[in-house]
């Protein structure tokens, strides 16, 4: 049994995260009939029961009953692609009992190892994954696929209906948490690509690819601020909210620095007081167990901006603070707001 529900996208959504109690207490107390319409295939009613509990966290979000990979099925409750919501998906996800025989819980939609046996009714056709081709590409210096499908059922179905398809079959293959990972441009295709491979193939290819980048990198960048000055920057490479999907709490540390070059750039012992109290972060931010990384930071004008974003339930932003205060190269600024989009860091993001 599969069920999925959106809400529009206009209806206003209350205080995020407030509903996340209530749900799981109404969960609880509903599980009997939940069981009860699962085992009898009560597809419609199984819906009505589900959406507006969902809704009531957030009607942005994406429900959905699927097979599980131990329990009989799983309830998935998703951002289905919105960076702004997925911090929101995971906290319910968190909030979640213990998996047992019936049900198991997932923020996302995740890899089926009986996809390539699937096949759909799409736009009244039948659509086998087994039939579905795929042109691979990656960019040079990108750490994403690029992947544009065909099936031969897509010359005869619109865009929207092309494009959904194509999502779906990803997030089926690979699950959506990789999608958001690794794949980076999608194009539903009317003709087959050259050199395309079956999509059977798509998670080898995807592993190696992610292989490359098993170690912690980090990219070196450099541009002009707004008003022309020279910049420069360092970013965790690549650097994806999906990969801390918990962490939408962002900490904007500002730095002024005594010691410059004629670009405005950080030189001799403020360089070395910067890079002393980056160390002193990390440091901090290791010792919190993983609740907070230090993303990017960039340089110019005379003042260092060090991006961390981390789960606002931890003590990020008081260890910031804390720092701080021995600062001695001028007035230093801690900026902390709720960013679960990263857009702050936009710039950086693979």
């Amino acid at each position: 049994m599969r069920l999925f529900g959106r809400k529009d996208d206009e209806e206003e959504a209350g205080e995020t995260g407030d509903g996340l109690a209530e749900f799981w207490e109404w969960w609880q107390q509903a599980r009997p009939r939940i069981d009860a319409m699962v085992e009898a295939g009560e597809a419609e009613r199984l819906s009505e029961s589900i959406a507006p509990a969902v809704a009531a966290i957030h009607p942005g979000l994406v429900w959905e009953v699927a097979p599980g990979k131990q329990a009989q099925q799983a309830l998935v409750v998703t951002a289905a692609g919105d960076p702004e919501l997925r911090s929101l998906a995971h906290r319910w996800a968190k909030g979640a009992p213990e998996s047992d025989a019936l049900w198991e819980y997932h923020p996302s939609r995740q890899a089926n190892p009986e996809a390539m046996e699937l096949t759909l009714d799409v736009g009244g056709y039948e659509f086998a994954l087994d039939k579905l081709l795929l042109g691979l590409r990656v960019p040079r210096g990108n750490p994403r696929m690029d992947i544009a499908a065909f099936h031969p059922v897509f010359v005869m179905l619109d865009e929207d209906t092309r494009m959904e398809a194509t999502l779906l079959s990803l997030d089926w293959l690979l699950g959506e948490d990789d999608v958001a990972r690794w794949v980076g441009e999608i194009t539903a295709a009317t003709f087959q690509p050259i050199d395309s491979v079956e999509a059977v193939h798509l998670p080898a290819v995807i592993a190696d690819l992610a292989s490359e980048f098993a170690e912690e990198q980090w990219a070196l960048l450099e541009g002009q601020t707004a008003g022309g000055a020279q910049l420069i920057a360092t970013a965790r490479y690549p650097l994806r909210p999906v990969d801390y999907p918990l962490y939408d709490q962002h900490i904007q540390i500002t730095l002024p620095y005594a010691h410059a070059d004629e670009n405005g750039l950080p030189v001799g012992e403020s360089l070395v007081s910067l890079r002393e109290f980056e160390e002193r972060l990390a440091a901090r931010l290791s010792r919190l167990h993983a609740d907070g990384i230090l993303a990017a930071h960039l340089s110019a004008e005379g003042a260092r901006v060090i991006h961390v974003y981390a789960d606002p339930t931890g003590e990020a932003a008081i260890h910031a603070k804390e720092l701080i205060v021995s600062w001695e190269e001028g007035q230093p600024l801690v900026d902390v707001v709720t960013d679960p989009g990263w857009t702050s860091v936009a710039p950086f993001l693979s």
